[in-house]
């Protein structure tokens, strides 16, 4: 088993994680207040003190804590790093992602610092943003100068604040104001004290106001967590962090895309050629700023280059790049920025309308700008990047990139940076559990797309629903309306990018690359069908993406056509979901369509 702690935005996000392994877990938070839901996580509440943490983990035969807590729940670490300590169990620290402070914030050990700090600047006139329960350790000045406390609007809290003696009529709560640059105003504060608290602490919004408004922000840091635990920073890393010290947890592994290992091989390349040394492992951010570690097989410098390599690890997906070498090389030049030079086993670009320019190496948009911002990080003048994979050429046959005009070699791709398992059973019975979970919830209906690109367009149009009622498909359309189906689900709404539509009409209901492509006749007689124009219609045996069809079709023509083809994807899917289906086509720029409406 395994235990998470914590009752933040981190145990949300632990929760929801493991919850898609469908086994159960325990959960501990301190009181019963902490909104957590869960599917197969069974509730603990009450502080656990060291030796009661130690006997529940030996009764439990916990194998794993996850500790999620508040960075500042300083009794907790410890109590936790004890109990792994004694039973001999990793920890892994769910951390927040941390901003970088501005000029604003003056930066303090602990609240006696704070206190003398804020003595020494002359504040007279305080915001308190630290919490009720720093409302003791903050009583040194309080007591003389006039403070105002932000506070939970919870009896607890009140009563506490009562219990530390301070006036009722300064407590402010998070229902009367939210916003700090209007606190800030209405009480008149020459400064605010707050505690690095992270992204979900609202840090940024914190230390905006005060530079805003010219007055500083005292900042307690956070306390360093103990050594022993392994920290990851989002649920792609706790995942990677679980399938690591528990490796039955999930049915499957997942893993990186090339775009994540050729970041890794090229940041490291650089580190060497800057003269840092050579690295086994580097850390590096994904698309979505979790921040990730990655092994690093071999680094070489040399004289006016720098050479690394790593071993793309696809997870459980039958990837074709799988256990291949994944290389780059930099090196310096003169002309100012980052240029892509093509490497052996890349393919180069040789057809418009994937989005690279004819002639490029083909490494997709994502990975190019991951590179670029690792690099960048680094070092600000020009650089030569080479990506190369040695039997890329070889394993390119086994893919489109031949039809696509790729030739040469594979493409570098990957917009998420990990690669979720590709497998019809795992991925069916991690979807039905995410249903149950959305059901659990009460969610009146649920939102399936292929993945978070779609999910982000979708998401806007339906704010009151959970997050847990937005659920990826990935490729498994069928098996995911077919799921709901099972579950009992009456309203369904499915939102899909033209790619996987194309597919989807034609009747693949599975629209994996491996198993569907771009079937040109069909898509004529859909154009035939739908009474577009000759012109139209030539036009589609000249077509290597779908995306095409938003650009080189006309108004009329594309309305007609995309109208259609969504009727032919809403058949297909009525043979597996029999309840309110709502289709929503979803352009590449994010725009969303109901041509069936």
């Amino acid at each position: 088993m395994i235990l998470v702690l914590g009752g933040t935005t981190e145990g949300r996000i632990a929760t929801r994680t493991l919850d898609q392994a469908g086994k159960p877990f325990y959960y501990s938070t301190r009181g019963e207040e902490q909104e957590i839901e869960s599917k197969n996580g069974i509730r603990l509440t009450g502080g656990l003190e060291a030796d009661e943490l130690i006997d529940f983990v030996r009764s439990q035969e916990i194998r794993l804590l996850v500790d999620a807590a508040h960075p500042f729940a300083i009794n907790l670490h410890h109590n936790v790093e004890k109990a792994a300590s004694a039973c001999a169990i990793p920890v892994i620290r769910l951390e927040r992602k941390y901003p970088t402070f501005n000029s604003s914030c003056i930066l303090c050990e602990d609240y006696q610092d704070a206190i003398e700090r804020m003595e020494t600047y002359g504040v007279r006139r305080l915001l308190a943003l630290t919490g009720v329960q720093t409302i003791g350790k903050l009583a040194g000045f309080w007591k003389q100068y006039e403070s105002f406390f932000r506070i939970l609007d919870r009896d607890s809290s009140f009563a506490l604040a009562e219990k530390y003696g301070f006036p009722t009529e300064k407590l402010l709560t998070y229902s009367s104001a939210d916003a700090t640059e209007t606190l800030i105003r209405q009480y008149g504060a020459d400064a605010v004290i707050t505690k690095e608290s992270g992204d979900s602490g609202g840090f940024d919004e914190k230390q905006e106001a005060c530079l805003k408004l010219g007055i500083p922000l005292f900042v307690v840091k956070r306390p360093a967590l103990p050594s022993i635990f392994f920290v990851v920073t989002g649920e792609f890393g706790l995942r990677r962090a679980v399938e690591r010290f528990v490796p039955d947890f999930y049915p499957l592994r997942i893993g990186f895309t090339t775009g994540s290992c050729a970041t890794v091989a090229a940041k490291s390349a650089l580190w060497a050629l800057l003269g840092r040394g050579t690295v086994r492992e580097m850390p590096f951010f994904l698309p979505n700023g979790e921040c990730m570690t990655m092994q690093v097989d071999r680094v070489e410098k040399h004289p006016c280059y720098a050479v690394a390599c790593v071993t793309k690890d696809a997870g459980d997906d039958p990837d074709v790049t799988h256990g291949e070498t994944i290389m780059a090389t930099v090196s310096f030049c003169v002309e100012p920025g980052i240029h892509f030079l093509q490497g052996k086993g890349v393919g180069k670009v040789t057809l418009p309308g994937i989005g690279l320019s004819i002639g490029e190496p083909a490494i997709n948009k994502v990975p190019r700008q991951m590179i670029q911002n690792e690099l960048r990080a680094l070092y600000s003048g020009g650089l030569n990047v080479t990506i190369s994979v040695p039997r890329g050429e070889e394993i390119a046959v086994k893919t489109f990139n031949p039809k696509l005009g790729i030739k040469d070699g594979i493409s570098i791709l990957g917009t998420l940076g990990i690669v979720r398992p590709f497998s019809l059973e795992a991925w069916t019975e991690s979807i039905e559990r995410e249903i149950e979970v959305a059901i659990a919830l009460g969610a009146e209906r649920l939102v399936f797309n292929s993945g978070a690109k779609s999910e982000r367009s979708v998401k806007e149009l339906y704010p009151d629903l959970p997050s847990q009622a937005f659920i990826h498909y990935g490729n498994f359309i069928g098996s995911t309306l077919s799921a709901a189906e099972k579950k009992g689900v009456d309203k369904v709404i499915l939102g899909i990018m033209l790619g996987k539509a194309v597919k989807l009409a034609a009747g693949h209901l599975d629209t994996h690359s491996k198993k569907a492509i771009l079937d040109k006749e069909f898509l004529k007689n859909v154009a035939i069908e739908a009474d577009c124009t000759e012109g139209a219609i030539a036009q589609i045996e000249g077509m290597v993406l779908a995306r095409e069809f938003w650009t080189k079709f006309g108004d009329t023509d594309r309305k007609l056509f995309l109208t259609h083809l969504m009727k032919h994807c809403y058949k297909h899917c009525m043979t597996t979901f029999s309840g309110d289906l709502t289709l929503l086509l979803i352009s590449e720029d994010g725009e969303v369509f109901n041509l069936l409406a």
